[in-house]
Order: C-alpha cells, then sequence, then structure tokens
C-alpha cells in the first residue's frame, strides 16, 4: 500500500484523479494490514507530512495516517515511540531543524491520536524534559507559540517533577522577554500577538493548577524588567502576562518591591520605565493599575528621585498613546496620576502642552462613540494642571481657545483633585537642580532657575535688566576687586547677557539680597523686595563714598598718583571726582530710580501754607474707591485716610497692605463687577486734592489749633525710571483674611506725569527741610510721630460734600495725545511752572494667585530701541485700550485729559502680531510675546494680574541724542576682563555638561527604546506633522496597521 501510495502523490495524473485514488487508501484503512504495511504508511505519511513538496502531499500524508492511527492504534502508538519524539525535538527530521515549528505540530497531531494509549504516558514523561530543555534555549516567538498549544491541550506534559514546573515557568518568562518582532505587515502584525497571547495563556493556565509558581514567576518578571544591561531590551510582550494577575496581590507585591533594600534606583527606574512602555501593549488590561500602583509605591517610600527621571523621561511616550484609541483609556489614567502628582515643577506638564491643541482637534474628528468621554476627561485634567500652574497664557491661550466649548470643573473639585493626587510628604527641596532644560531661547534672552518660591526675585531681577541704562550703567562699573552687592548684580547681569545656558541659576545672588526676614523657600513679595534691594544698593554706594572721602588727603606732589590709586581701590567707581557736579553726586538708584514729591497742606482759615519734600522710587497706586473712581477724590474712605504717605521711598496713598476694608463692598477679589480701570486714573487718585475736616483736621501751628485743611500732592523732580507699584493686597476686616484685588488695569503704552517745579520759593518759615535720602531707612520726626498728631482720621461721608476745585494747579495723568496742551509748561497760581513728563512702558511684573503669600510672578520686558526714548507727546499716539470704531478714550471720565486717537497705527508696531519687541520672562522660560497680550492677560486669565510696572522718561537729555549718560543707546559696554573670564569659565563648564548629558541621553535612548516598531515608526511621536496617523475607523479593530500600538 505505501509503495501505491508514494507511485501516486509523485505521478502527473490530474489532481481530482489522484485524490479519487487517495480516497479509497484511506477508507481500505478499515481492513486488516500488516504491522510492516502499518509501519512502512506512518514512515511515508511522516515523510509527506514534514517534507511534502505541495500542500496536496501534505494533506494526503494527514488523511492517511490519521486514518490508519485510528484503526491500527497500538500499530501507530509502536511507531511513536519515545525515541522517534527524542530524535525528532533533538536531531530534526531531513531537512528540518529541530526548531522548526512544524516538528512541535506533528508532535501535536500525534499526540491527539495517542491521547488514550498507555504509551502516551511515556511519551509524556519524555517532552517533560524536552520542552524545559527548548525552552532555555529561548525559542522564538512562533515555536514558543507552538509549544504553548501543545501543553495547553496536554498539560500532562508540562515540566512539573523535581521543581521542575517553577523553573519551567520562570524560563518561559524570560524567553518572553527575548521575543522580538520584525514584521511590518498587518497580517504579520495580529499573527505576532496571538502567538505571544498563547504563551501567556499556558502561564495563566500554569499559575492556577500551581498558585504556587506566580511569585516566583513575577519575581523573574521584575528581575527581567529591572536589568541595566544595556545590551538587553526586554520584549514589550511581557505585558501580555499583566491581565493574568490577580488584582488582589497589587498591595503585597508593590510593597514587596519599594520595601527591598536590595532593589537599586537605578533597577526600579529601568523597571518603571518599561512598565510604562507596556501601554503601547494592544488589549492588556490591567497595565494602567499596576503602573499607578507602582508609582504610588514609590512615593510612599519617598523615592522622589525615581519619580521626577521616569516623568521627565516618559510623560511625552504617555502622551502620544493618546493618539491610538486602542490604548488611549489606560494611557489617558496613567497620564493624569503622572501629571497630577508631579506637583512640586511645570515641567512635565510644559512637556505635553504643545501637542495638547492637535489632540483635541484629532479626536474631535475621529467619529468614535468614546470620544467624546475622552474630551471630557482629557479638558479636565488640562484645566486642573492649568489651575496649578497658573501664570503662563502663552503657553496656555490656544489650549483655552481649544477647549472653550467644554465644561471646566469647579475650583473645589480642582482642589480635591490635586490634593488627592499629591505625593506623599511632598517637598520642594528635590526640585532644584532637577530641571531638563531645554535649549536657549529664540529671543537670545536668559532666563532664571526658579530656586524654590524664587520667582519672586527672578521677575525684579528680569524688570532690572530690561532697564537698559540701568544695566549698562551696572555693567561699566569699575568693580575689580569688590564683594558687594552691586558687584553681584553686575555679575548676574553679565551672565544674563552673556551665558550660553538657556537659564542661570542666581543662588550667589539670591543670598547676598535676600531680606533677613524672607524665610528660605517661601513665596514672597515682589515688590517689597524690590524696594529691599534698591535700598541696599543706594546705602552701600553711599557707604563706599564715604569710606573713601574718609580717607587722609594726600600731599600735592603725590597727588596725581594717589587719586590714580583711588579709582583703582574696589568700589571706588561708586564715588564721583570731587570736581563733579551736584547731579553726580547722587547714587546710581537715585539718578535712574529716584524722583521728589512735594506734600502742600494750607489751612483753610488763615491760608498758611506747609510744604515739605520727600524722594521716592516708586509710587504705590490704590485702587480707587466705588463712589470716587471716576471722579476726583476727596477726604478719606471709610475711616482709612486716603493722604499719600512717603515711606521707606514709596508712595502711597489708600488702600495698601494694611488697609482695612470696612464697607460691604470691598473690591473684587474673584470676579470683576466694576468695569476695567485705566492706569492715569489710578495716579490721578493719588495725586489728588484732598480735604481734611472732621476728625481727620490739620493741626495749624499759626492757629494753634485742628482746622480744616487741603493738602495737594505734586510730583517735583521726575524720575528716569517711574517705578508704579498696583496695591492690590488688602486686609478684609470683617474676614481678616488678607485679599487680591483683582480688578483689571488697562495699561498705556504711553503715560504723561504733571511735575512741577517751583519758580519762587516760599517764605523759609512755611517750608520745612527736606530729606537727603531717597531711600530713608527710617520717617522723619515730622513725617512720622508729629503728622502723625497734626493728621486724625475722620470719617467722610458719600454724599453731601463739596468737590474740591481742580484749579489748584493739579496736573493730571494722562496718555500722550495730539496737540496736548500739557506739554507746554504752564504757571498756577501758586508759583510753580508745571510741565508734562513722558513715559514709555519698559516693563510689567505680574502676579499669577490670590496672595501675597502664594501664587506665581513674571515679567513682560520691552527691548528698547533710540526711537523708544524720544519724546512721543507730538506723535499721535493710539492707546490699545481706546475703541478703533470711535477713537474715544473710555473709562477716564473727569479725572483724565481726552484724547484724540489716530488712525494710524503705533509707531511701536506693539499691534503687529509679529513684533518681536516684548519678552516674557517665565523662570527659565523665555519667549516672545506681544503688547496686546500684556493688556490682555487679565481678561483673558482672572488670577494673572499686573502688579509692578516700570515707565522710562523720554526725551531726557542724552536720550533724544542717543546717547544716556555717556553710553550710546543700542550699544552693551564692552565687558570687564574679570567678567569675561567668569564667563567664559562658566561657558566651557556648561558645554562639558552638554556633552555628559548627551551621552547620558544617547544611553537612555538605547536603553529604554521600544523592542517592536512596526514600519520603522518613532513611538515618541504623535500623528500629523510628527508622526504616523492614527486614531481613525472604528475602536478596539485592527483595522490598520497604524493602530497597533507598540
Amino acid at each position: 500500500m505505501d509503495k501505491i501510495l508514494e507511485a501516486l502523490v509523485t505521478s502527473s495524473h490530474p489532481l481530482p484523479v489522484k485524490r479519487a485514488i487517495v480516497r479509497k487508501v484511506v477508507e481500505a484503512a478499515e481492513k486488516e494490514v500488516t504491522e510492516e504495511q502499518c509501519q512502512a504508511l506512518y514512515v511515508l505519511t511522516t515523510r509527506l507530512i514534514l517534507l511534502g513538496k505541495d500542500a496536496f502531499e501534505r494533506q494526503t500524508g494527514q488523511q492517511v495516517q490519521e486514518s490508519y492511527a485510528r484503526y491500527h492504534r497500538d500499530e501507530f502508538a509502536r511507531f511513536v515511540s519515545k525515541d522517534f519524539v527524542l530524535g525528532l525535538l533533538q536531531q530534526g527530521y531531513g531537512s528540518l531543524d529541530r526548531r522548526d515549528p512544524m516538528l512541535i505540530d506533528f508532535l501535536h497531531s500525534c499526540l491527539r491520536l495517542l491521547i488514550s494509549c498507555p504509551a502516551m504516558l511515556e511519551v509524556a514523561a519524555a517532552l517533560q524534559n524536552e520542552v524545559l530543555r527548548i525552552v532555555c534555549e529561548r525559542p522564538a516567538p512562533a515555536l514558543c507559540s507552538r509549544l504553548a498549544v501543545l501543553l495547553t491541550d496536554f498539560p500532562q506534559c508540562v515540566p512539573r517533577e523535581k521543581g521542575h514546573g517553577l523553573l519551567f515557568c520562570q524560563q518561559l518568562v524570560r524567553t518572553m522577554g527575548y521575543f522580538q518582532c520584525t514584521a511590518s505587515q498587518e497580517n504579520e502584525l495580529r499573527e505576532y500577538v496571538t502567538q505571544v497571547n498563547r504563551v501567556s495563556a499556558l502561564l495563566q493556565g500554569i499559575w492556577k493548577a500551581e498558585p504556587a509558581a506566580l511569585l516566583p514567576s513575577l519575581q523573574e518578571v521584575f528581575a527581567i524588567i529591572s536589568s541595566t544591561d544595556p545590551a538587553f531590551e526586554p520584549s514589550i510582550s511581557l505585558a501580555s502576562l499583566v491581565q493574568h494577575i490577580p488584582l488582589q496581590m497589587i498591595t503585597v507585591l508593590i510593597k514587596s518591591l519599594t520595601a527591598d533594600p536590595n532593589v537599586k534606583d537605578a533597577s526600579m527606574t529601568k523597571a518603571l520605565c518599561r512598565m510604562i512602555d507596556w501601554l503601547s501593549w494592544p488589549l492588556a488590561n490591567h497595565v494602567d493599575t499596576w503602573v499607578i500602583a507602582l508609582l504610588k509605591g514609590l512615593a510612599s517610600v519617598q523615592k522622589f528621585t525615581i519619580l521626577i527621571d521616569v516623568t521627565l523621561l516618559k510623560i511625552e511616550l504617555v502622551f502620544s498613546r493618546l493618539w491610538y484609541p486602542i490604548v488611549r483609556q489606560g494611557a489617558l489614567v496613567v497620564l493624569s496620576h503622572m501629571l497630577l502628582s508631579f506637583q512640586h515643577s511645570p515641567e512635565a506638564f510644559h512637556l505635553v502642552v504643545p501637542h495638547a491643541v492637535q489632540l483635541v482637534q484629532s479626536v474631535r474628528s475621529d467619529g468614535l462613540p468614546t470620544s467624546k468621554a475622552f474630551l471630557l476627561q482629557f479638558t479636565e485634567l488640562i484645566h486642573c494642571m492649568m489651575y496649578q500652574y497658573s501664570g503662563f497664557p502663552d503657553l496656555y491661550d490656544s489650549i483655552l481657545e481649544a477647549i472653550k466649548d467644554l465644561p471646566m470643573p469647579s475650583e473645589e473639585k480642582i482642589k480635591l483633585i490635586l490634593n488627592q493626587s499629591a505625593w506623599t510628604s511632598q517637598s520642594n527641596l528635590f526640585a532644584p537642580g532637577l530641571m531638563h532644560l531645554p535649549g536657549k531661547s529664540e529671543t537670545g534672552k536668559t532666563g532664571l532657575v526658579n530656586l524654590g518660591n524664587t520667582c519672586y526675585m527672578n521677575s525684579v531681577i528680569q524688570t532690572l535688566f530690561m532697564a537698559t541704562d540701568f544695566r549698562r550703567h551696572v555693567l561699566s562699573l569699575q568693580l575689580n576687586g569688590s564683594n558687594t552687592l552691586m558687584k553681584k548684580l553686575q555679575l548676574l547681569f553679565a551672565f544674563l547677557a552673556h551665558t550660553q545656558r538657556a537659564a542661570y541659576a542666581p543662588r550667589n545672588f539670591f543670598e547676598a539680597s535676600r531680606p533677613p526676614w524672607f524665610t528660605v523657600g517661601s513665596q514672597q513679595d515682589c515688590s517689597e523686595y524690590l524696594r529691599f534691594l534698591l535700598d541696599r544698593l543706594h546705602e552701600e554706594e553711599k557707604a563706599v563714598r564715604a569710606l573713601v572721602e574718609a580717607k587722609p588727603k594726600p600731599s600735592e606732589t603725590c597727588a596725581s598718583d594717589e587719586s590714580t590709586a583711588s579709582r583703582q581701590a574696589p568700589g571706588a567707581a561708586h564715588t564721583p571726582p570731587a570736581s563733579s557736579s551736584a547731579g553726580d553726586e547722587q547714587t546710581l538708584v537715585e539718578r535712574m530710580f529716584g524722583g521728589r514729591l512735594s506734600t502742600g497742606i494750607r489751612c483753610l482759615r488763615c491760608h498758611s501754607v506747609s510744604e515739605k519734600e520727600e524722594p521716592f522710587t516708586d509710587l504705590s497706586l490704590a485702587f480707587c474707591p466705588p463712589q470716587v473712581q471716576h471722579s476726583p477724590p476727596r477726604g478719606a474712605f471709610n475711616g482709612s485716610s486716603d493722604s499719600p504717605v512717603v515711606e521707606n521711598g514709596r508712595v502711597t496713598r489708600g488702600v495698601g497692605p494694611d488697609t482695612e476694608w470696612q464697607s460691604s463692598s470691598p473690591p473684587s477679589h474673584v470676579g470683576r463687577s466694576r468695569p476695567p480701570v485705566i492706569l492715569p486714573e489710578l495716579v490721578d487718585y493719588l495725586l489728588a486734592p484732598e480735604i481734611l475736616e472732621e476728625e481727620n483736621c490739620y493741626f495749624c501751628e499759626r492757629c494753634s489749633s485742628l482746622q480744616p485743611a487741603e493738602r495737594v500732592v505734586r510730583v517735583v523732580a521726575a524720575p528716569e525710571y517711574l517705578i508704579v507699584t498696583l496695591l492690590r493686597f488688602s486686609y478684609d476686616a470683617a474676614r481678616q483674611l488678607r485679599r487680591k484685588i483683582l480688578d483689571d488695569v488697562r495699561i498705556p503704552l504711553h503715560m504723561s506725569l504733571p511735575v512741577h517745579q517751583t519758580l519762587k520759593p516760599p517764605p523759609s518759615h512755611q517750608q520745612e527741610a527736606a530729606s537727603s535720602c531717597v531711600l530713608p531707612t527710617t520717617n522723619s520726626s515730622d513725617s512720622g510721630e508729629n503728622q502723625a498728631k497734626k493728621l486724625k482720621q475722620s470719617q467722610v461721608e458719600e454724599e453731601g460734600d463739596e468737590r474740591v476745585d481742580t484749579s489748584t494747579g493739579l496736573g493730571k495723568a494722562s496718555v500722550n495725545g495730539e496737540g496736548s496742551m500739557m506739554d507746554r509748561p504752564r504757571e498756577d497760581e501758586n508759583g510753580t511752572e508745571q510741565r508734562t513728563i513722558s513715559y514709555v512702558l519698559t516693563s510689567v511684573v505680574m502676579h499669577s494667585g490670590m496672595s501675597s503669600e502664594s501664587g506665581h510672578y513674571y515679567t513682560y520686558g520691552r527691548n528698547m530701541s533710540a526711537v523708544d526714548y524720544e519724546d512721543g507727546s507730538a506723535t499721535a499716539v493710539s492707546p490699545s485700550y481706546l475703541s478703533p470704531s470711535n477713537g474715544e478714550q473710555e473709562g477716564l471720565g473727569t479725572s483724565s485729559q481726552s484724547v484724540k486717537a489716530s488712525s494710524t497705527s503705533e509707531v511701536e508696531g506693539s499691534h503687529d502680531p509679529s513684533s518681536r519687541d516684548w519678552i516674557l520672562f517665565n523662570d527659565s522660560r523665555v519667549t516672545f510675546t506681544t503688547f496686546h497680550s500684556v493688556q490682555n492677560v487679565t481678561s483673558r486669565f482672572p488670577k494673572d494680574t499686573a502688579y509692578v510696572l516700570v515707565y522710562r522718561k523720554q526725551g531726557s537729555g542724552g536720550a533724544c541724542e542717543g546717547e544716556t549718560n555717556g553710553l550710546k543707546l543700542g550699544v552693551e559696554p564692552p565687558l570687564q576682563k574679570e567678567l569675561m573670564d567668569a564667563i567664559t569659565k562658566d561657558n566651557k563648564l556648561y558645554l562639558q555638561e552638554q556633552e555628559l548629558n548627551a551621552r547620558a541621553r544617547a544611553l537612555q535612548a538605547a536603553s529604554a527604546s521600544c523592542s517592536f516598531r512596526p514600519n520603522g515608526s518613532d513611538d515618541n511621536e504623535p500623528p500629523g506633522s510628527c508622526g504616523p496617523s492614527g486614531g481613525g475607523g472604528g475602536g478596539g479593530g485592527f483595522n490598520t496597521v497604524s493602530r497597533l500600538v507598540f
């Protein structure tokens, strides 16, 4: 029979004829056949099955062997002997290698035919040893899959004796770690996933039958994924095992892993990174649950370094998984936990922010039934993160626009989510030094590293740096060998101007300039820090000058040599030569930021006048009470004196940090019930006349009694740089809370300040001595105790009082307009000449938050050009808060000059979207922005409000000629050798750091690269312009290759 069958399959007869004859051979199996004939047929059919040239031969062999084995079972059992099985698995068959999957398939079919034979026991025993040997040889996925199917159908062939069962599970897990897939077609990818699932199903069956093998198997999994061997990258196929691990084991396993002292941080980092990679495995359940459990476990044992490193390394990959519907939900859960728990720094969130808008647009258009629910969850996450890291309008504006039609969670819900997600024992102290800074900004400017709630300092430093004249004077000082604060500021300015770093860490300057009452690591008031810093610089320069002047005068014969030596002494440059003019005797802070304010009080009975001049470095503007917001103020408000007070160089009036609001309608704190305020209104409110009466009467020395009086405040000397502080923080007496006034203040690009110069001095007996210090550390006796005796607080009624006549000579602050009469000097009835000084905005410090002790500071700064220093009073300027339709100035009412808007655009081009004059400094982040963004940030982000503004005087001295105090505009002073050496040394160190970081990133990329990337695509790239598209079609199926995510 075997000869006939062999001749038949090799003949040239038509295929239907051959098949008819084969059926006759199969039917003949029922007849009696000798053992020799059976053995010959089994040998022939085995050869046809394993070595057949075509499908007909293999099919014929399979049919004939099955039919004869069914009727001649004993003969077949003797054929499939132990030696025959071992020969196939150890030596192969003919041209087939012993690793060929066809051999496993053949043995599988043979075992099905021997299922009830006693010989099965002997064959199963032989297979147990051979199966363990095969698994230890790390077979390919195809062979291992066929073997898994065989063992699943015949569990008696699974190794069990002498501890071989546990060893088999461990080796099978390790074999899966070596699985690699080189498939590029969809059908090949499907086959690969099927093969892996078969192996994991085998392990699941073994774990159910032998629970004791589960824990050692999981330990083997962790040993594989925690390997730090750069030559070995475990396969992502291990993710298929997670779904078979009982969830009730999570607590025990995670606690065991995180508390094990033998597990090194590097190994734990590798393991966590690879588990996060498992999110890419399709249809794997519970991967997100295990990843989050491990993240929480590490947080509970304060392994913050691992958490930070893993988050920054993997957050973009997790976000990229959101493009693929098949793994989207699990990826979103992990992404949410990673971002919400990473609360010490916005760095992780800002890594994914640039891709958020594109993702939202893609999900909106994919048409999947799960897309709406995903968008709601994703929007909630985005709002939570923007709430946690407010103060980045340039980053968040486009996101808000993309999700504006989706519901926003309440503030209470956001706080609850953030509190529940925070790391245990969270601390900000581990954040510095771990920031992965990007390349230097395209603006060419340098950021400042946040050293732990030091944004208040960073914003002030960038503001002073953008004060071009001040910066250039600081850099030109000869301070070699000095250890003063000015020297440290000079070095800091030099680094900001010339370092190659994207952001500089001002640790030395922070330690030297921090007020002693400021707590390290706590948020502080940037305005308070600015005043303290300027005061320190001023007093320091005066002290150095006094030391130099106190030296004994040299003899005339060596005067020239001694003069030369004194100029080379540390800090000598602070002191001008003896022949210098009076203006040069001022300190640098006085010359740049110093102004003078005159306070005059006129008795309404005897009309005697008492005047006092005091210096100031900033005007602190209170918000107008509602009843006087659009009219000149009078008297006090709610029992608080609105009188301007000069304290430590700071001019304040009305609502300040210690003002108590007692009315039923305090300023807006959470919402805005009032229209936007315009900055000139607040200046007018400060300078407006005031009637002192009733309990607030003035003690007149001539009358020797308390008398009603009129107080007038005037600016008599305008500073080069006008610093304006908005008093946004007030004390609510009813609630006993310090609150923030969130009123929107419209900021003009140009502003005019009325300045009064005395033409004829008043009688000497009516004039008080003026202070000579710009930043007095203590109040004078008259401005302190005596002034307090003269001024007693009184309640002023809201209605019925006569308004103060504004013809006393007080000029109003305004925005420069066309043909403004305020630009011409004019003499008032008091014998003073009033001039209007034009100013241009140079920088704005924004505060994001609800109190001075919390929140975030950032700065908008402007690159000044020579045109900006020219007096723009003769140029028609259209402020951005004017309506372009009618050109009328809004909101100034009777308290400011009217302005005629020009139809032409501003000469500064501030409304040009492509303008690159304005720069946003946000700690380490520095980006271009526009003046339009500066003015509209509060309307978009209610908690982000202007706090400190700096204006530069226009048309003053050398500025009109392109030169200021000997320094040419647009030209930075050359760096001194000491500064250049320090910067050169640091830049070399930076290049060395970059080289080491590049090597580390290369090693990380090699070890963290995914083992399975279809079509060679990078799994870190999102769809669209960044990578292959995904997310189309129905959910959950394998409709396209791009929807398989690895």
